[in-house]
């Protein structure tokens, strides 16, 4: 029996684990937090519950499929709800909008704004639906892409995948209202870019939850890492906790195993590394060539995606206004985007997401609390923000923003727990506390995402938001996918 380590046990190397073993693959995973998730991590206290990490499901399909690929049900390990409205927007001058999957509904909405965009929201969400058929089958769900898969699209679909303007143009070509404008360009930041930066074609990112739906797992977006490694234990992974591996062990090139920070040394056949690309070059591969440690510089180099401001409060009462997912958005959208990404600091005005999943699932806090998820959008660690010194001001900038929305919280504020990009460079091992690895503001940004498969080291492969196909659960599902079919194929 061929032998599989995994480092880390997120929700790629815990998808990995069980598609590896499925095939028969004996897998050991070494994770260095005391339980599974990695980015997807759950904190309690005091009553309340919170999700920590990824707070949107989408793509209910891959996750289906990556239980029927191992001989499993989804509905016998995890029960995802639908969410409607997908998610409640406010504008500083009291405008709201429930974007929801009602599409009549959505339409009403959007009339009161802007009769015109009534067609142009129909000619977008076709448009979006189609760069996800052509782009689905070559750059999402298959190898990593190289230039001559662009080329294998037909000549005729090429324009409509729309690589050349960005996101901000291309949604301008539809929509006449700003508000509505700000709305869509929103999902660049579910790659950690910016609609102004980023190509047009992130814009798929729009179908799969307009047109797909926004899904809950009952329980907490955490149900997802407990139900995966339910059925990775079932398959025989074992999986260790609280070891740390210090290095991976290569000889001319080849992986060979792992060292643990406790000294043991676990040999395998391949290394499969569910880490930041970049931190396992930089930290983990001791032994690099002249060569190699050149492509370690050029991926340290790399612009890397946004990163998060995050606050998990107790709040002792319940605001009826908001819904499950909430927006409160900044005034100039665009100013925030180059001050995060240009000036590398936090905006002065932000956009604040708050998220309260005991709106759906009332054991998450109290009687009459509720449990807030609160994340800004943060650049990269630079020396252009000092957190330790400007944390607290900022804090009382984003609570007097929610005081201007209506929402003063600070006489119900009983809890708080804060993750800076410090802090989720600490756990998780992201660069720099990036959420979704490289950037994606360049219309190059899909090739040059790091490959599943190391060039430089033989028998080391990654799997993860840092990796091809991206960030967020389900590419990362179908990371450890196209991962496993790889490894498959190898060893055939």
């Amino acid at each position: 029996m061929r032998k599989a380590i995994i480092i880390g046990a997120g929700i790629g190397g815990l998808s990995s684990a069980i598609r590896l073993a499925h095939q028969g693959w004996r897998v050991q995973v070494f994770e260095q937090n005391l339980a599974a998730g990695g980015k997807m991590a759950e904190y309690q206290a005091e009553g309340f519950r919170w999700d920590m990490g990824p707070s949107v499901i989408t793509m209910r399909h891959v996750i289906e499929g990556l239980f029927h690929d191992v001989g499993r049900t989804l509905t016998d390990y995890l029960t995802l709800l639908p969410i409607d409205p997908l998610t409640r927007y406010f504008y500083s001058d009291g405008t709201q909008l429930n974007v929801t999957s009602q599409l009549s509904e959505m339409l009403a909405q959007i009339h009161t704004l802007e009769p015109y965009d009534v067609e142009g929201y129909l000619r977008y969400l076709s448009y979006v639906a189609r760069i996800y058929r052509i782009t689905a089958p070559v750059f999402i769900e298959n190898q990593p892409p190289k230039l001559h898969d662009f080329l294998s699209v037909p000549v005729w679909e090429m324009p409509h995948v729309d690589p050349l303007r960005t996101m901000d143009q291309s949604i301008r070509q539809f929509i006449k209202h700003p508000k509505l404008r700000k709305l869509l360009g929103r999902f660049a930041t579910y790659t950690g870019a910016s609609p102004y930066l980023a190509p047009a074609t992130l814009n798929v990112i729009a179908h799969v939850e307009l047109n797909q739906g926004v899904w809950y797992p009952q329980g907490g977006i955490y149900s997802i890492a407990k139900a995966l490694e339910k059925v990775a234990l079932e398959l025989g992974v074992e999986i260790h906790y609280s070891q740390s591996v210090r290095s991976i062990l290569t000889n001319q090139g080849v992986a060979y195993g792992v060292e643990l920070h406790d000294d043991t040394q676990h040999l395998s056949d391949i290394v499969l590394a569910n880490v930041d690309v970049g931190f396992v070059y930089d930290k983990l591969i001791k032994d690099q060539s002249a060569k190699l440690r050149q492509h370690t510089a050029h991926l340290l180099k790399m612009e890397p995606s946004c990163s998060g401001l995050i606050f998990m409060w107790g709040i002792s009462r319940s605001f009826s206004e908001l819904a499950h997912h909430n927006i409160l958005f900044s005034d100039d959208y665009a100013h925030e985007f180059h001050q995060l990404f240009t000036e590398q600091k936090m905006p002065d005005d932000p956009t604040i997401y708050v998220a309260i999943t005991s709106k759906t699932d009332r054991s998450h806090a109290p009687e009459g609390y509720e449990n807030w998820f609160v994340l800004i959008n943060a650049p990269a660690l630079s020396p252009h923000f000092n957190w330790e010194t400007q944390l607290p001001s900022y804090r009382e900038r984003v609570l007097d923003k929610l005081s201007s929305f209506g929402l003063d919280i600070r006489p119900h504020l009983i809890h708080e727990r804060v993750l800076t990009p410090h802090d989720l460079e600490h756990l998780t091992h992201a660069r720099r506390g990036a959420l979704y690895g490289t950037s994606s503001n360049n219309r190059f940004a899909a090739f040059n995402r790091p490959n599943n498969r190391s060039e430089h080291i033989h028998k080391l492969y990654f799997v993860g938001g840092t990796t091809h196909p991206g960030g967020g659960v389900p590419m990362v599902m179908l990371s450890a996918k196209v991962v496993a079919e790889m490894i498959h194929n190898d060893f055939s």
